[in-house]
This record gives C-alpha cells, structure tokens and sequence, in this order.
C-alpha cells in the first residue's frame, strides 16, 4: 500500500491561493510519479475570514492542524488590515502553539535567475539559515511605561533559554551531517555586544560540536560580517544557525541574493511535530487574481515540505524541475514579465516532474 499523507492548506490572502493552486499541481505530479497520496483540507483562516467574523484565528486552530502530517501555506496579510494583527494572530500564534522552533532558509540561486551580485552564480550561492524560531526579542517580553508623554519608556528583552538554544542547534548540527555538502556549521551572533545572550549560544554551540558532533566543522561570524560576506564571498557557507531576530533579517538578504522574494521559501519546522512550509515573499495583493504572480516559492515550499515529510526523490524531482525551467523557460522572476502566466508556470514545472 502506498504511503498516504493528511496536508492542510492555508491559501491565506492576496496572491496565496493563486501560489498554493500552482504548488499542490506539482505536488500531486510528484505523488502519482513517486507512489505516494497526498490528502488535502482547506482552511480559510485569513483576512476576509477576519473581516466577516472578527476572528483572527479559532481557538480549535492549532488543536486542528496537529492532527495533519504537514501545512502548505499561501501568504498572510491584507490590505484592509491593519499589519500586525493578522501576521501576530495567525503566524506567529501558530508557529509558538505547534511549537515550530526552526524557520529553515534555503538560499539557493537557480540556473538562469538573475542576481545582483555581480560574477556570482548557482555554484557559489548554495546554502541554508537556520533560524531560531519561538524565542529572543520577538516573543513580546517587555513593554511601555507613560506612553505618549516625553518620558515614555519602551523596553523589549532578547530572552532566550538553555533549552531552546540546545535544541536549535542540535537540529542545525544534524542538517549539516545530512547535507553533507562541506558539513560546516557557522554560528551567526554578536559575542561582542550582546555579551548575554550570545555567549549562552557560543558555550553551547562548540560544546554540543566537540562532544556530539566531531565530524563538523564550526565557525563563528558576527552578524554585520554575515551580511557583508552574504554579498561578498557567499560560497563560503554551508549552513548557518542564528536566533530570532537576526535570523529574520539575514535571510531577507539571502532572497535578493538568490533573485528575489519570488524564488525563496521556508519551513517552520517542529522536528517532532507538524510544520508548516510558505513562500516568504508575502500576499502580493495588487496582483490578486491577475494570474502574473510567480509561483515557484511556493512549489519549491511544497518540495521543502515533501523532504521533511521523508519523501526524498520527489523533492529532489521537484528541485530538479524548477531548475530546468527556470534555465530554459523563464524571461524573469518577476510578476507580470515571466513570459508565462502563474498557471502555465506552475504546468511547465508540472509537466517535468
């Protein structure tokens, strides 16, 4: 009997349905090629849900999608929200209750994609972020004394835990070894500066190498000189591990050096649970409903999710398809000059897996 797995879809706002349409295509050519099922269940947890109901999220939410084996994610955010509100109440409410403790970042240039750095190409820009993902600055500890007058206070705490730093780097070192591409780990911080909380990662970063993790290779960067060698010299990572925040803005930089927002995806991975996997160039919604947006983040999401998932050779089949297309067919990344539509893109990558 075939392998079967329960998928929930989460086409969210703007452009995410047109994305998540185009993503689950090739995903079911990937399932008939490989053998395997995939199920899937729509959830219309977004901006329209919020502004019929006034319900950001249900409370049976995340008791909901636990029960699934993954999440394909469109995009959140909509115009006629206040921002905010939607990204706190669904994103991040369900990254922190499914406990999805690593944000993983391929960044990775494609065949034929164009980018900015000049000389630079597939061979040099082939690495992953891993992003601490439910603690630091982001989880809301502090807050705002005499508000509005000229001594208002405003105080916001990078806290992180021996617990949640161990177990980050422990999925960051096991990625390294299955990547097996240079299985070197660098350590992103600040040692100099946040001399807390940094060096709670430092001591455990080359304490859990030496004893668990011999075979790796680790280094340390400051985060201003990750972003300088991210432009400069990119070919000299593997895989890179960092906290919350700095992890947030470093892949953005990682995307533009891969060729944009249209190309880069991410998972949100609990190891021992569910995880959800999206496109990360958001909702795009002066685009909605054009048919002109790209949708390869969001295939290469559902190629992200199917490698977690265990199914190896279809996400390989998958990478391997958007490569090709991206070399031979594509005029641009950008929306509205692919030379195709959203919908024939996501049949040529389609039709080669």
């Amino acid at each position: 009997m075939s392998k079967s797995y329960n998928i929930a879809v989460l086409g969210g706002d703007g452009t995410g349905p047109e994305v998540t349409v185009e993503a689950v295509k090739v995903l079911d050519a990937a399932a008939a090629n490989f053998g395997f099922k995939l199920n899937y269940n729509d959830f219309d947890f977004g901006g329209d849900r919020y502004i019929r109901t006034g319900e950001v999220l249900p409370d049976s939410a995340s008791s909901e999608l636990e029960k699934f084996d993954s999440i394909l994610l469109g995009a959140i955010g909509h115009p006629d929200v206040k921002p905010g509100i939607l990204e706190k109440g669904i994103l991040l409410r369900l990254r922190f209750e499914l406990d999805q403790y690593i944000n993983l970042r391929p960044v990775k240039l494609y065949p034929g994609v164009e980018t900015p750095i000049k000389d630079k190409g597939p061979a040099e820009i082939d690495y992953v972020v891993v992003r601490e993902n439910s603690g630091g600055i982001y989880t809301g500890s502090g807050g705002i004394t005499m508000k509005g007058t000229k001594e208002e206070i405003a105080v916001q705490s990078m806290v992180y835990s021996h617990f949640q730093v161990a177990r980050c780097l422990k999925y960051a070192f096991e990625y390294a070894e299955k990547r097996g591409k240079k299985k070197t780990l660098g350590l992103v911080g600040k040692t100099n500066v946040l001399t807390y909380v940094y060096d709670l990662w430092e001591r455990t970063f080359n304490d859990m190498g030496a004893q668990d993790f011999p075979d790796i290779r680790r280094d340390y960067y400051h985060v201003d000189a990750t972003c300088m060698w991210m432009v400069k010299n990119p070919e000299w990572f593997d895989v890179l591990v960092t906290g919350n925040l700095f992890g947030d803005i470093i892949t953005d930089l990682g995307a533009m050096t891969q060729g944009g927002m249209g190309i880069a995806a991410g998972g949100n991975i609990n190891p021992e649970g569910v995880s959800m996997f999206e496109p990360i160039g958001g909702s795009a919604p002066k685009y909605t409903g054009q048919n002109v947006i790209n949708p390869l983040a969001a295939i290469c999401a559902g190629a992200m999710m199917l490698d977690t998932l265990g199914e190896f050779e279809a996400a390989k089949k998958i990478e391997a398809a958007v490569a090709d297309v991206t070399a031979n067919k594509m005029e641009s990344m950008n929306a509205g000059r692919m030379g195709f539509s959203t919908t024939e893109v996501g049949d040529l990558v389609a039709a080669r897996v």
